[in-house]
């Protein structure tokens, strides 16, 4: 049986206070989840500031997306925990290999949960409470937009320790998306490959595979 949504307002003991140093006047007054709250990086201290967000850009070079691909198996391997939006086809191939894993998987949406089809790989990984589904939106917001997108990458890098950015294209919303987590002070991560200059002349370093488990 499939967990209830619950509602998880800034006054509950749950709700992340991590948020708003980055969000600000953004933070959500009440996220929705669905599964293992114990997930939140508050709640569970075997994340141990080890929790990963992926992005990339829908448009991507070949290599990169094997890179990637090769990087989700990693974290599989390793039980690295992970978050996203799993929006782009990358980042969805991405979250496919991790699905088969039984690291911690927290997915953040573009749109509301309520009434939201749940794929039967996400199911048996709900009954296995490795996954948490989380939203920021409310019941109208029943389909993706970019503004939603924007708004939820955001929630999942504010959430993160660590985020790996796998491309973003030249003039995109990932590559000012980048710009804005490093800001922050958050680290921001890539792979070494000449597609990817933008993102290294903003500051991201190169990740390689012997640290990205660390």
């Amino acid at each position: 049986m499939t967990q209830p949504i619950q509602h998880i307002t800034q006054k509950d003991t749950d709700y992340p206070t991590g948020l708003k140093p980055y969000l600000k006047t953004e933070t959500p007054e009440t996220i929705w989840a669905r599964g293992n709250l114990g997930l939140l990086p508050e709640q569970n201290a075997t994340l141990n500031g080890n929790l990963w967000a992926l992005f990339c850009s829908s448009k991507c070079p070949g290599e990169i997306i094997l890179k990637a691909h090769d990087l989700a198996q990693e974290f599989r391997k390793a039980g690295i925990p992970t978050i996203g939006g799993y929006h782009s086809p990358v980042e969805q191939e991405c979250l496919r290999v991790l699905l088969r894993g039984s690291q911690p998987i927290l997915l953040c949406p573009a749109r509301s949960i309520e009434n939201m089809r749940l794929k039967p790989a996400w199911k048996d990984a709900l009954t296995e409470k490795r996954l948490l589904i989380l939203s920021i939106f409310e019941e109208h917001h029943r389909r993706s937009t970019a503004v939603l997108a924007n708004r939820s990458n955001a929630f999942v890098a504010a959430l993160a320790d660590k985020i790996c950015i796998a491309h973003a294209a030249e003039d995109s919303k990932i590559l000012e998306f980048a710009q804005m987590v490093l800001a922050w002070g958050k680290p921001v991560f890539t792979f070494e490959t000449s597609a990817n200059d933008a993102l290294f002349q903003l500051g991201a370093q190169w990740i390689e595979p012997s640290l990205s488990v660390e």
